[in-house]
């Protein structure tokens, strides 16, 4: 379990994807941060005091249960502040990363973000979720955007059989996967690094429709 700001950036920094560029890509989104949420409210500003701990390395370790070698996106649904969507973008470069978000200001946030990181493999899908064009991704990450019986049901149309999920769901994880019916599905719940009591749904649909008759 990591719990503190030096470890966060310890575990980071043996990360493969973690080079020197993708480090200023981070330290560039995190004082972008702190200074939009004097403007917006972004995040708490209690988690700003661990920013690494509670942003940084709660999205980036979501990477290693995806293969660095991706052939289609990296959907990022609610993106809201840029978490994990803004992360993976920065360790990634190579991996094109669409990240959902339809509230204005967020929006505007998330751009000016991707073009100060110079996250060219970025770009935001201002919309609703139920407004975008379906296209078949290798990832869909959620950061409490939805329960997941719902976040299924309006994102499945982008999921194939090879389609990771990754969706941190905190406290709920193992309620909402035993409360699942309906799905055909190989989800499991993995221990979140930085939060003992938080868990990350893991796996895949069945196929592309998913659900049962």
């Amino acid at each position: 379990m990591i719990t503190t700001e030096d470890e966060a950036r310890d575990w980071l920094r043996k990360l493969p994807e973690c080079d020197e560029a993708a480090w200023v890509r981070l330290e560039t989104l995190i004082a972008m941060l702190v200074e939009e949420n004097r403007q917006q409210n972004l995040v708490s500003a209690a988690s700003l005091e661990q920013v690494w701990l509670r942003h940084i390395v709660d999205s980036a370790q979501l990477l290693p249960y995806v293969s660095r070698e991706t052939s289609r996106p990296w959907l990022d649904l609610g993106t809201g502040a840029g978490f994990p969507g803004l992360v993976v973008a920065a360790l990634r470069p190579e991996c094109e990363v669409v990240m959902v978000e339809s509230r204005t200001r967020r929006i505007e946030w998330l751009d000016r973000a991707r073009v100060a990181m110079g996250l060219d493999n970025a770009r935001i899908a201002g919309q609703r979720l139920e407004l975008v064009e379906s296209f078949p991704v290798n990832v869909i990450s959620a950061r409490a955007f939805a329960p997941l019986e719902k976040l299924l049901t309006i994102s499945a149309r982008f999921s194939t059989s090879d389609t990771v999920w990754l969706l941190p769901k905190g406290r709920s994880a193992k309620q909402e996967l035993e409360d699942l019916r309906k799905w055909r599905h190989m989800f499991h719940v993995e221990q979140s690094l930085t939060d003992p009591q938080a868990g990350i749904i893991v796996g895949k649909l069945a196929d592309r429709k998913g659900k049962t008759e």
